[in-house]
């Protein structure tokens, strides 16, 4: 390697002076510092300053830093200093901005020990060295340091700068730090990318993280109790009945609406009738990775968590293809876009904002708004379902609300309801039952005529003639689909019988257990008497999907961007419990410097982090054998989750951090003073504001839905190493926060979050290890 480091300078310092645009491309083992020509012609920029120390190899745990006036430092106190970073095994280096008002520096090179030890510094020999408008005063001269026992040591130093503007300076720097990685490797076989120095054992051992992991947690910002699911639903606006009235028949039904909403033929294709498949995960197939039923349009997906070791995930927009099987009738989803799609996961259908605008501006005005209309018996995972369908949708920008007809029953009728009041023979109950679920379809309308574009109608609407009455109510105002969910497993209906009765309302003020499961049975079996399958309109099935084991979707007459989005999330998700852990990279040399964007590694601190994240994983998941680590590409997450050992690692380019374009690599401090409309602007609305050559937080959402997909299609517990602004977006969706608040979240450094999925909704804990 040193027989080629020369050279490599030599193209290092060429590639970043001709990105910046300075037009020098002078060896840095030269003593020259730029001339007047060069900075005459990028007058009114700013200093960029490089300060090289070659050959230096550590003498225990002594570490290069520089320290010295303002603003380099701050202070000539030695605990302040700056570390200098590996370029390479003989090459450390340091680079700053200099503002324009302090383009006079004074400062020394030391020798600090590491982790703070209490050896002492060794500061260089000799007077202070002076810069003064990028000009070194004096003759360069190498760093010499005298040891306790006089020994002399002696390296070489180069001073680098270079007046550039701070258009090109913050443009260049990812394309340099690209170049300047590809120059490391270019003719040197034998180089180990992403290697890190060892750290000493006494820190990050597995001794420092002590064996009871509840001395880490720290309170969560928000409420993480268990919270039954109908009482996050929309508050009821008024229990004034208005605009129906009572049909022949008995039951209660809505006056004529206006007939200038007829449906009319929609321009897309529409899918008639489809039935998905979806295996229970813990069968092996013994074929590909896909299973093929005999029923019309049908198509499957697998999961397969065995070849995730090195696999790296690059989803971008697009879709999977339904390839014509040899029957003409029948349809396969094809999940393989190459010849290595075994081991890759299940592709996630691209999302795109196009889609929903135009199903919103073409077709009848209906199409415009939908409303999921749930349909089931009790206890069969309705009102969890329609939860994580509101938070799925409020998540991807679709104005959603939830309402719970349950909610409005109890506030006009009462919550001590005996079972009774759900016989279909008792007339009083059924016109009560039918008047508040009328009082729940006009609040959805009323929204959505003001604006709401998502509405889920959550009750158990298992007659034809309830389901009827909604249509005629919905008629050229809202477009209505119909979401079935169908469970078979007794252990499961066991189940959420119980959770029902230790949770619902209905039963708050019943202190006796066993009475109120009594009556809730007896509830059950008044709605099975009477219940009818939905077989009219749009509609999709969800058959034993909840059990986490496998089940079927069926599908009729669904069409469009939106409904379309709805089915593959509904084919995706299950309710089968297990945590979710979203933490920061550790802390990195960006993050010391208070710079934005940038892919440097992790500082000192950081890899402190990164043994003590691997402890963490080890013994909170040491019984999750099927567990698996997810970062982002960029290598501050790579080296963070490079200690954690007995899990496959797979790296998604969906959960790098947001691109600041121009602004990557510089501080708060450098946009404000030098970008001064762009920082008002990311100051007035940090949710929509989009860098020059960026992102914004809203582009970070679409990117990061296939991401939510395979969380939610997870049955393993899932450690998530990315950044601040993609886990704020993360935590965003698990917590059901609004989008306006998502850029404003605490995600600090060095906590893990903990989000625990299961049948009771999702809960939070905290765990801070530094």
């Amino acid at each position: 390697f040193s027989s080629h480091k020369g050279n490599r300078r030599s193209f290092l310092w060429r590639e970043i002076c001709s990105k910046m645009g300075t037009g020098s491309s002078k060896n840095p083992d030269s003593s020259s510092h730029g001339s007047s020509e060069d900075r005459e012609d990028h007058g009114g920029g700013q200093l960029y300053v490089s300060l090289k120390m070659e050959k230096y190899k550590p003498k225990g745990e002594l570490i290069p830093h520089v320290y010295g006036s303002v603003p380099l430092i701050g202070s000539w106190d030695s605990s302040k200093a700056l570390p200098m970073e590996r370029e390479s095994t003989s090459m450390w280096e340091l680079s700053f901005v200099v503002p324009p008002n302090h383009e006079t520096l004074d400062f020394k090179f030391l020798l600090k020990p590491k982790y703070n030890n209490p050896e002492p510094c060794i500061v260089e020999e000799g007077p202070n060295r002076v810069l003064i408008a990028g000009t070194l005063q004096g003759d360069g001269r190498s760093a010499l340091f005298k040891r306790d026992n006089d020994e002399i040591i002696e390296y070489r130093v180069f001073v680098k700068a270079d007046r550039v503007s701070p258009f090109n300076l913050a443009a260049s720097w990812r394309a340099f730090q690209e170049n300047r990685r590809l120059s490391t490797v270019r003719g040197v076989p034998d180089i180990s990318i992403n290697s890190t120095p060892a750290m000493g054992a006494e820190h990050g051992s597995s001794a420092s993280l002590e064996l009871d992991l509840e001395h880490y947690v720290v309170p969560a910002p928000t409420q993480s109790a268990t919270v039954y699911a109908a009482n996050l639903t929309e508050t009821p606006r008024s229990l004034k009945l208005s605009g129906v009235f009572s049909g022949t028949d008995g039951t209660t039904i809505p006056r004529p609406s206006s007939k200038d909403g007829h449906t009319s033929n929609d321009r897309s294709a529409t899918i008639k009738q489809m039935e998905v498949i979806v295996p229970d995960p813990t069968r092996v197939p013994s074929g590909s990775g896909t299973v093929e039923s005999k029923s019309m349009g049908t198509f499957s997906s697998l999961q397969k968590q065995d070849s995730y070791r090195g696999l790296l995930v690059d989803r971008g927009v697009g879709s999977p293809r339904l390839l014509k099987s040899p029957s003409t009738t029948s349809f396969t989803l094809d999940l393989k876009p190459d010849s290595d799609a075994k081991n890759m996961m299940p592709a996630a259908a691209g999302a795109v904002a196009a889609g929903a605008v135009a199903d919103q501006m073409l077709g009848p005005k209906e199409d415009r708004h939908l409303a999921i209309v749930l349909v089931g018996l009790p206890a069969r995972g309705k009102t969890f379902t329609a939860a994580k369908l509101t938070r799925y949708l409020r998540w991807l920008g679709h104005d959603t609300k939830h309402f719970n007809v349950g909610k409005y029953r109890r506030l006009k009728h009462g919550s001590n309801q005996t079972a009774d009041f759900f016989r279909a023979d008792n007339p009083e109950g059924l016109e009560a039952r039918n008047e508040v679920a009328a009082l729940a379809m006009e609040d959805m309308i009323a929204w959505m005529q003001e604006g709401g574009q998502v509405g889920i109608f959550d009750a158990t609407n298992s007659s034809r003639k309830r389901r009827n009455m909604l249509m005629k109510m919905a008629e050229g105002k809202c477009k209505i689909i119909f979401l079935e969910t169908i469970c078979n497993d007794p252990k499961l209906i066991e189940r959420n019988i119980r959770l029902k009765v230790q949770q619902s309302p209905d039963y708050a003020e019943e202190p006796d257990f066993e009475a109120g499961y009594r009556d809730f049975k007896n509830r059950l079996d008044n709605y099975e008497k009477v219940y009818e399958p939905v077989e009219e309109g749009s509609y999709i099935k969800m058959i034993d999907m909840v059990s986490g084991h496998g089940g079927q979707i069926q599908v009729n007459n669904i069409s469009g961007y939106l409904p379309g989005r709805i089915v593959f999330f509904l084919v995706n998700t299950h309710l089968t419990p297990r945590p979710i852990f979203l933490t920061r990279h550790g802390e990195s040399l960006y993050n010391v410097r208070g710079r934005i964007g940038g892919d440097t590694a992790i500082s000192e601190t950081g890899e402190v982090y990164a043994k003590k994240l691997a402890n963490f994983v080890e013994k909170r998941l040491k019984k999750e054998k099927a567990a698996s680590i997810w970062t982002s590409t960029l290598q501050r997450t790579i080296l963070t989750a490079g200690p954690i050992a007995g899990f496959p690692k797979i790296q998604w380019r969906a959960l790098d951090e947001i691109n600041s374009g121009i602004c990557d690599g510089m501080t708060y401090e450098e946009i404000k003073k030098n970008m001064p409309e762009e920082y008002e602007s990311r100051k007035k609305d940090k949710l929509r504001y989009r860098y020059p050559r960026g992102e914004s937080y809203l582009d970070v959402i679409q990117r990061l839905e296939p991401v939510i997909i395979e969380l939610e299609r997870q049955r393993a517990p899932v450690v998530v190493v990315s950044h601040q602004a993609v886990l704020r977006a993360l935590y965003a969706y698990f917590a059901d926060r609004p989008l306006n608040e998502i850029p404003h979240i605490e995600m600090p450094l060095h906590t893990i979050i903990e989000i625990q999925m299961g049948v009771t909704g999702v809960q939070e804990k905290r765990y801070k290890l530094m």
